[in-house]
């Protein structure tokens, strides 16, 4: 990330925006009593409100699966965006300037206002391209989309246009409409010439917009339509201050909200790709722009697919069956252990991508291409296998050997000893050398089989790992060091947990010693709003914590955000109403119905609400959007 935003201008945000006017505009709400709106909960299916905002206090929250928060957390979880995303949008929307931290050497964020003005230039070059593709000079790019099946609507849907056979026509357009040279140069829509004038990047080529989580297009890619044209096949938008190729994904906003409600991402490797697999009924298909897929693409669909320990979602890789897929695949397979969720590869028995698939043999065929997906271990493993003669000694031992590693890799470690069978049976070997096989690779160092994504980073040498007595006191701790370190997000969802929630007697003493500082709504991060929690303390051991938790790192290898504190708050406070509810129904069955029948019944009902809450916490503890 360029820069942290400042944490006093995040508080400025969140004090002049009203959440009843962001949510309006996606959800109908009507007067719920006490100053409280109510209405239909955008996250889940229901038919009565039980989605509530309190204009009062800026935040909401449902009834039903429980998601809550603030304005900025609401835009995350609608609108599928980071938090600086969504903070910027309620800046720009409140006209306040942000500051930003910047943190090591990290790219500069772009200037306040120049991106607005560089996304305006995008939106304009795209109706003016969309504008050429009906013109007679387009007829090519016209007769490029027909012979892959795509028509007039096709196009449209997605924005397809045309760069003209002329020099300048698209910095002519933009400059009439007020933008500057080097702003154009700056959003790598013109270049400069041998002569010194301004030109347009793209000339006599189809293009597709390229749009970013929200919808802004921020790049294009140009397809060579013209046999003299000595370019490359494919020409995209070079690095920009908008357009970081490395994090963008093609079709991301069409298919964000099928992507996050599915759990389920089809990795396609083209912009026809794509389109075929939305016009096939494959929504939540996306493609890299011009570059390998790699960790940052993988981040983006980290967050769509909400892929932690608790909810894993669903990677479909598709690739041309031929050598280079097969090595794409492989390389996919690496990436995979930065995926919780599962990972699949899906290949054409005919080796077509989608689009050629689409079009020999209809929509069923690319559905069935997905839906006839394989785990991508199972084709890993079989590509080694396929490298050694299976009927003699030395090509058995050396391919488990190969294989071996790849199992120890697999992050469900239920799973492994399934794998050591099927591993043994497909080498035609017993199963005891090859256990002994994986369990040798997997206590190399290296294999990543001792850490998940989302986990902390090993401790290094001569650092004390602080002893955690089970999951609850882990995420006790959690839920402070966030209230502590971070509290500008952690905020009032913090405050609004009932200290009951922490059953370890030093935890309390903390989230009391917080509660007498102000709490975490009213601090920024820092020094100061340690020392102030560290002095409310009574008790030494609860000071002593306080030190130790406001620098022990968060169990996150990923800048904290608004989801990841709701996620970690219900699970405390899940795992303390499952306790009660363990309580509860301990004392439930000592009590006689018949002798008892109003205590009885008091108890049960009581059970009954518990429970309930239980499983809305469930859902929200499990990252549900």
């Amino acid at each position: 990330m360029a820069g942290r935003i400042r944490d006093e201008d995040i508080t400025v945000v969140r004090e002049r925006t009203s959440i009843a006017d962001i949510i309006s505009e996606t959800v109908t709400l009507r007067s719920a009593g006490g100053g409280n709106l109510k209405g239909l909960c955008p996250f889940h299916d229901e038919k009565t409100p039980s989605f509530t905002v309190a204009p009062a206090r800026n935040v909401y929250f449902c009834h039903g699966c429980g998601a809550g928060g603030d304005a900025i957390k609401f835009l995350m979880d609608a609108e599928h965006l980071s938090f600086v995303e969504s903070v910027e949008r309620l800046a720009d929307r409140a006209n306040i300037q942000l500051r930003y931290l910047e943190a090591g050497p990290a790219p500069i964020r772009p200037q306040q206002g120049q991106r607005q003005r560089l996304v305006a230039a995008h939106a304009a070059a795209a109706e003016f391209y969309a504008g050429q593709l009906g013109t007679a000079g387009a007829r090519p790019a016209r007769e490029f989309l027909a012979q892959r099946g795509f028509d007039r609507t096709a196009a449209q849907t997605y924005g397809c246009g045309f760069a003209p056979d002329a020099w300048d026509p698209l910095t002519k357009h933009l400059r009439q409409k007020g933008f500057t040279g080097p702003e154009l140069v700056t959003a790598g829509l013109s270049r400069e010439a041998r002569s010194g004038s301004l030109i347009d990047r793209f000339r006599r080529r189809l293009l597709w917009p390229i749009k970013d989580l929200t919808g802004d297009v921020i790049g294009f890619g140009a397809r060579k339509l013209f046999a003299d044209d000595d370019g490359p096949k494919y020409l995209n938008t070079p690095e920009t201050p908008i357009y970081k190729k490395s994090h963008v994904l093609y079709g991301i906003s069409q298919a964000k909200r099928e992507i996050a409600r599915q759990g389920r991402a089809v990795i396609v490797e083209g912009y026809t790709d794509v389109m075929a697999c939305h016009l096939a009924g494959v929504p939540t298909a996306v493609a890299t722009c011009g570059t390998a897929f790699g960790a940052d693409h993988i981040t983006v669909l980290r967050r769509l697919l909400m892929d932690t320990d608790a909810v894993a979602g669903e990677i479909i890789f598709t690739f041309d069956g031929d050598a280079a897929g097969q090595k794409a695949a492989l390389r996919a397979f690496e990436d995979d252990q930065r995926f919780v969720g599962r990972t699949f590869i899906a290949i054409s028995p005919d080796n077509m991508d989608p689009c050629d698939l689409r079009l020999a043999k209809g929509d069923l065929a690319v559905r069935d291409l997905v839906a006839r997906r394989e785990p991508l271990v199972d084709f890993a493993l079989r590509h080694v296998l396929g490298r050694y003669d299976l009927d003699t000694v030395d090509g058995r031992v050396e391919a488990m050997r190969r294989a071996a590693p790849l199992v120890a890799k697999l992050k469900d470690r239920e799973k492994r000893p399934e794998y050591v069978r099927k591993l043994a049976g497909d080498l035609g070997m017993e199963i005891e050398p090859v256990q002994r096989a994986v369990l040798n690779a997997a206590a190399q160092p290296g294999t990543g089989t001792n850490r998940r994504p989302g986990a902390p980073e090993p401790a290094p040498a001569g650092r004390r790992v602080p002893v955690v007595d089970n999951p609850q006191s882990m995420v006790e701790r959690e839920a402070l060091k966030l209230a502590l370190q971070v509290p500008v997000l952690a905020g009032p969802m913090f405050d609004a947990l009932a200290p009951e929630s922490y059953l370890n007697p030093v935890h309390q003493a903390v989230r009391a010693a917080i509660e007498a500082a102000g709490g975490a709504a009213s601090a920024t991060a820092g020094a100061v709003w340690i020392e102030r929690v560290r002095d409310a303390c009574g008790d030494l051991g609860a000071a002593a914590l306080v030190g130790e938790l406001a620098v022990e790192p968060l169990r996150i290898d990923a800048e904290p955000d608004p989801r990841y504190v709701s996620i970690t708050l219900a699970r405390l406070e899940w795992g303390a109403v499952t306790t009660r509810i363990r309580d509860l129904k301990s004392k439930v069955q000592r009590v006689n119905p018949a002798a008892n029948k109003d205590e009885y019944f008091t108890l049960f009902g009581e059970l009954l609400s518990l429970e309930q809450h239980a499983r809305a916490l469930r859902e929200q503890a499990m990252g549900g959007l």
